[in-house]
């Protein structure tokens, strides 16, 4: 480090006080703040975005994954509960595609950015949920040791505290739980993380004459390579369509540093020069896809805000979920919801898929409730992509329906913590597991 300067100390002016705050506003925190303020409870979800969604709508994934699985066989929805309201207000506004099949194993389903973002708002305002956007956390206030009793944020009014008895986070880095002094790992342990993408989408694709182009891309990827015309980051191109047949979401990139490991979505420096390398395979990738039948008067209509980023930071919790229990469909006594997708590793050049033993094994792995309590803390939760997983166990349970599950169980298990006036570990597992099936959600 170059060196470094003092600055005065200073005052923070309270922006409020709550029972609950969530930070982050992807599948994961939005599914917590939502089944808190639908229980009474007065939360405030901290969002650095203008908008809902997280990777989902900031980074282009317009693609739900885990929401089914493969189940000895038949494709079934496993994650319910909030999700169906969710995907019922996106079908309402027309931005919710058919599911469609991935390798001829599991079922996926994609989406209209927008219509996500309109049907998120209306989800957390009916729960009366306070919101602030353009809100960036940058650092903790501790009551004592275990307990947090502010986050720190940085906004257009200036920098400002919010108080909780309760936190959720959502951040997807895992911020608040590090600054708290839990315990974390990022990657495999040898520097290597799962590698991020950036997502774009085309439109003025001819529907007719591309017809079912995804089957046939990676193939014209490998003869395109082979003959010297191009070169392409990864293998393992995912180009399908959206609900509008003329636009289609490209999921072709993969990004890196010099030395060939993954971009790191916690350092700034990385974060940046992954944009532009991002942004620079994008237009690479695109001129090939304009020599693929069907796509020769498309253009490029999105290149999504940010980096999507698959993994850094991953908090230690209760109980870590495991590449082993993915595989072997794992029952937990404390489950608050399952995880239909198979293991995903975005390694160097390429894509790993492992899956369960299909059709013979059941498809879905169960959630244990302490995967989402870090160690070390007493007041908090941690969902999504940062919660308490191996590096290749949350390359499966870090996808949409997971988090959905995991975020609405620590949402109601604030409530019943609130409720009762006891640390989120107090909850009756049972308890939680009766709430949640009262709501939908499948255990």
């Amino acid at each position: 480090m170059p060196g470094s300067i003092v600055e005065p100390q200073r005052t923070t002016p309270l922006f409020g006080e709550y029972e609950l705050v969530v930070l982050g506003g992807g599948p994961a925190g939005l599914m917590a703040a939502v089944a808190a303020g639908r229980a009474g409870r007065k939360v405030l979800l901290v969002e650095r975005h203008g908008f809902l969604g997280g990777m989902g709508t900031a980074a282009g994934v317009t693609n739900f994954c885990g929401l089914y699985a493969n189940v000895h066989g038949e494709h079934i929805q496993v994650v319910r509960g909030l999700a169906d309201e969710l995907l019922a207000r996106i079908e309402r506004l027309g931005g919710l595609n058919t599911p469609h099949l991935i390798f001829g194993k599991i079922l996926a389903r994609s989406y209209d950015v927008p219509a996500f973002k309109l049907a998120a708002d209306d989800l957390l305002l009916q729960s009366k949920v306070d919101v602030l956007f353009h809100a960036f956390a940058v650092g903790v206030a501790m009551a004592s040791e275990g307990l947090v009793d502010a986050v720190i944020l940085e906004t257009k009014s200036g920098r400002m505290a919010v108080k909780g008895r309760l936190f959720v986070d959502a951040s997807g880095d895992g911020d608040l739980a590090v600054w708290a002094g839990a315990p974390f790992e990022k990657g495999d342990g040898s520097g290597n993380m799962l590698y991020p993408s950036t997502m774009f989408r085309i439109n003025g694709v001819d529907p007719e004459r591309a017809g079912e182009a995804w089957s046939t891309i990676p193939k014209l990827m490998e003869q395109a390579e082979a003959e010297g015309r191009f070169s392409f980051p990864r293998k393992g191109a995912i180009v399908r369509p959206q609900k509008n047949p003329i636009e289609w979401r490209v999921n072709i990139t993969q990004l890196h540093e010099a030395d060939g490991l993954a971009v790191d979505g916690t350092d700034a420096a990385s974060l940046s020069r992954g944009e532009l390398q991002g942004r620079e395979q994008v237009l690479r990738t695109f001129r090939f896809l304009q020599t693929v039948p069907g796509f020769e008067n498309s253009y490029i209509v999105d290149i999504a805000p940010q980096l999507g980023i698959r993994e850094t930071r991953r908090i230690t919790g209760d109980y870590v979920l495991s590449e082993d229990d993915v595989l072997g469909c794992a029952d937990f006594a404390d489950s608050i919801g399952r995880n239909g997708w198979p293991i995903e590793e975005h390694a160097q050049g390429d894509v790993a898929w492992r899956w369960p033993d299909i059709p013979k094994a059941r498809g879905y792995n169960q959630l244990p409730y302490r995967m989402i309590l870090p160690r070390a803390i007493d007041n908090m939760f941690v969902v999504g992509r940062c919660a308490s997983m191996t590096h290749l166990g949350q390359s499966a349970a870090r996808v949409t329906g997971a988090c959905f599950a995991m975020g609405e169980a620590a949402g109601t298990a604030a409530d019943i913590a609130l409720r009762g006036n006891i640390r989120p570990r107090a909850v009756d597992p049972k308890a939680l597991q009766d709430a949640l099936a009262a709501q939908g959600v499948l255990l």
